[in-house]
């Protein structure tokens, strides 16, 4: 089977869901959340931890992971900017068939934190 990294940037909250899960799931999305968008690169990860997730949450995670790759031939690449800003835009309803296709565990890779320097 061929395998496709992938990142997803997290929040502390999210984060604490995903160990719930023993490193396996993400947690379903919220009703004002119709999409779930991980990342193909980990230098838009770590930008959005740093941009948007630190201010917000006052800390932020970047979480890579492994994807069957003929399951994700059914989403297009979505540009949403620069280069690096690639991602897949997976339904909220999609979400758990995308969590059964993950092989492997959901690791964290990169810790940021507000009180940082």
């Amino acid at each position: 089977m061929e395998l496709t990294t992938l990142y997803r940037p997290v929040g502390p909250d999210e984060l604490v869901l995903i160990e719930q899960s023993g490193w396996k799931r993400f947690p379903p999305r919220r009703p004002d959340q119709p999409i779930f968008y991980p990342v193909m690169n980990e230098a838009y990860a770590i930008q959005i931890s740093v941009e948007w997730n630190v201010p917000a949450y006052g800390s932020g995670f970047v979480t890579k992971f492994s994807v069957n790759s003929d399951f994700l031939k059914r989403y297009n690449v979505e540009n949403v900017g620069g280069d690096i800003h690639n991602e897949l835009w997976v339904p909220a309803e999609e979400l758990e068939e995308f969590n059964d296709n993950i092989v492997g565990a959901i690791e964290v890779t990169q810790r940021y934190y507000k009180d940082e320097k």
